[in-house]
């Protein structure tokens, strides 16, 4: 027969497992939430790896290494990876791309993953032929890319629409050769130029991003950017607060990845904070980055991608 206190203490053991399941079950939803959104801090730390292995320079072992992390970190978030290898000026070429979905319409986002050999506009001039440490340009762009090849999969009934409108395939692309312009037996955007020129069907619409990572992110339209494309994407960020970064003017015309995808005809937008006071300098370093800049251009691409209804013209 139970007394009174057994019962007691029965009710109050039930009470406090019930209390635990409950905690437990919120918890899992919370980091749900979390796991599905862009979480910055987690690309901060794909920037301090990338920075942490030295310049990512075309050759150098740096560049080798991260180009082999990306390839593991795309295959372990599900994705398809195939990698193109191909040559441009004599240089070998090494583009990575991420595939989710098929068919169009299609929606490509790159950034590029080399850094710059020479720092040719650093404030001191015996720095000159330094590499570039890329932690905003390059890094940052990678970062982001990795970041959002986490979320796609777990958010692509939001993203993925069965062809009704929307998207049906996003391709995570990763540029080799970019940023070596003006320097001897170099150009800019060899990569790209390379991806391009093989393809034997456009994507539908291509976002490149670029030097996004930084403190005082102040992102203007490119000019030679798709206007409304970059209108779609702009009233995004608006959307979510952030009209102080996305700011809704154009400013620079710049020679970027985007700009192979312009010349056969394909909407594309470029990203980039092109008033980063360190770009090309050998002080573009890890410490003049920002979890917050991650966090801004991330959600506002994830909001893009799931409300942007894409055309399918023929190329």
């Amino acid at each position: 027969m139970k007394t009174r206190n057994t019962i007691t203490i029965t009710l109050i053991l039930g009470i406090l497992i019930l209390g635990m399941v409950i905690s437990c079950s919120l918890l899992n939803s919370s980091i749900f939430k979390l796991e599905s959104g862009f979480v910055s801090a987690r690309a901060l730390q794909d920037i301090e790896y990338q920075v942490g292995l030295g310049a990512r320079t075309p050759g150098s072992h740096a560049h080798a290494q991260v180009g082999d992390w990306i390839i593991t970190e795309l295959s372990e978030s599900g994705w398809e990876v195939e990698i193109q290898e191909t040559e441009s000026m004599g240089h070998p070429i090494r583009n990575i791309i991420a595939t989710w979905g098929d068919s169009h319409p299609w929606i490509l986002l790159g950034a590029h993953y080399d850094s710059r050999l020479e720092a040719n506009r650093d404030p001191d001039p015996k720095k000159s032929k330094q590499p570039v440490p890329g932690a905003n340009d390059g890094a940052s762009g990678v970062a982001t890319l990795l970041e959002l090849s986490r979320i796609i999969p777990q958010r692509k009934e939001e993203i993925f629409w069965d062809g009704q409108k929307g998207v049906n395939q996003v391709s995570l692309v990763f540029f080799d050769a970019e940023d070596n312009g003006k320097i001897n037996d170099w150009d800019w955007i060899l990569g790209s130029r390379a991806y391009v020129s093989e393809l034997k069907e456009y994507p539908d619409a291509v976002v490149i991003i670029d030097m996004i990572g930084d403190k005082s992110l102040n992102i203007n339209k490119e000019k030679s950017s798709d206007p409304n494309l970059s209108e779609e994407i702009w009233d995004c960020a608006s959307s979510l607060g952030y009209s102080n970064y996305f700011i809704d003017r154009s400013k620079y015309s710049i020679l970027d990845d985007h700009t192979p995808f312009l010349e056969v005809g394909v909407p594309s937008v470029d990203i980039i904070d092109f008033d980063y006071a360190h770009y090309h300098t050998t002080n573009d370093t890890i410490d003049k980055i920002s979890e917050k800049s991650l966090k801004i251009v991330g959600e506002t691409l994830l909001c893009w991608l799931g409300r942007t209804h894409i055309a399918t013209p023929d190329h």
